[in-house]
């Protein structure tokens, strides 16, 4: 790949995903105009490009060129980073925060109150813990990149540090262009990210939040969990380290931005354990609760044991088929030239 388009992928990957099209064809147009100013021969040598692109100057400083917002508070060196977690981070911590706030409801709720009244203290004590996490996540997560910010005494050998040095085409060939279907985007970190979080989340409130629902006589009413929790937590230990992988190929696929073969085979691994997981967790003869087994199993007229071994059954082939398709798509990915 020639030097122009890496030079203008190092450019718009560091811009809004809406706006990247545009300014890369504007980007392109403007680097032909100046080539056909200054070099009158179609034939462009590397030595020709490089003297363009040395003129537009450093990719990073190019692209905080087209960017609205200021960056002085944390500077370009870390900027990206922390603009890339804090908006990962912030949706991501609110959903934890509503649905652990749903699960206090329901387990302090006597069926007094009035299903409106319900309703209106869940939406205000909604967007108060919206906010109030918001604002932690916010202030903790810039404290910590201000404190690197001014602390960092290796500026010159620091690896987010080239936007300070003085840049030249030559620190192109340190870029890799990433073809556009091996890319991993910041959505699909975020949204890997915002699963862990949901599911994770249901674990360990699931006796809270996932059962039977029945209208009572203040409305919806929780009357029967699915899952029995001091089953559940047995294997905290497990559903911890699995959690805590899943976090880390996701931070890893942030930073390399690109499938390999590595995050292939470290994927492939991880969805393996968590099928093995799931598999011993779900065939637990004790993990389902017996009053919901024995509700549905009416509901869908069939034996308690039909149900149980339905559910099993076809929890373990969906999990299964999921994975397979998961791993494939990772390996396909990571082949991409």
């Amino acid at each position: 790949m020639n030097l122009i388009d890496i030079y203008i992928q190092e450019v718009t990957r560091r811009l809004p995903e809406k706006n990247r099209e545009d300014i890369a064809l504007e980007l392109r147009s403007t680097i032909s105009d100046m080539l056909s100013d200054d070099y009158r021969d179609d034939d462009y040598r590397d030595d020709d490009v490089k003297d363009v692109l040395e003129k537009l100057g450093n990719p990073a400083e190019l692209a905080s060129g087209y960017r609205d917002q200021p960056m002085h508070l944390i500077g370009p060196r870390y900027f990206d980073v922390y603009l890339s977690l804090l908006k990962m981070i912030l949706p991501i911590a609110a959903v934890i925060a509503l649905i652990s706030m749903v699960a206090e409801y329901f387990i302090g709720f006597g069926g007094e109150e009035e299903v409106i009244n319900a309703v209106l203290t869940l939406l205000g004590e909604g967007i108060f813990r919206i906010i109030e996490v918001g604002i932690h996540v916010f202030f903790w997560l810039t404290l910590v990149f201000v404190i690197v910010e001014r602390t960092d005494k290796e500026k010159d050998q620091h690896p987010l540090s080239a936007s300070l040095k003085k840049w030249t085409p030559d620190d192109l060939k340190n870029a890799i262009y990433i073809p556009k279907k091996k890319a991993i985007t910041r959505l699909e970190v975020f949204g890997y990210l915002m699963w862990t979080a949901i599911w994770a989340t249901l674990y360990f409130n699931a006796n809270h939040l996932l059962g039977i629902y029945e209208s009572g006589r203040n409305g919806l009413e929780f009357v029967t969990p699915t899952f029995n929790q001091d089953v559940l937590l047995r294997y905290w230990p497990i559903i911890i380290v699995i959690i805590a992988l899943e976090i880390g190929l996701a931070l890893y696929k942030l930073f390399k931005r690109q499938w390999t073969k590595k995050i292939a085979i470290f994927h492939a691994i991880l969805e393996l354990l968590s099928t093995v997981v799931f598999i011993m967790i779900i065939s637990n003869p004790n993990v389902m609760n017996q009053e919901f087994i024995t509700h549905m199993s009416k509901l869908f007229t069939t034996t308690t044991k039909q149900f149980e071994l339905w559910v099993v059954s076809g929890g373990i082939i969906i999990f299964i088929l999921s994975v397979a398709i998961n791993i494939f798509d990772g390996f396909r990915k990571a082949r991409i030239r």
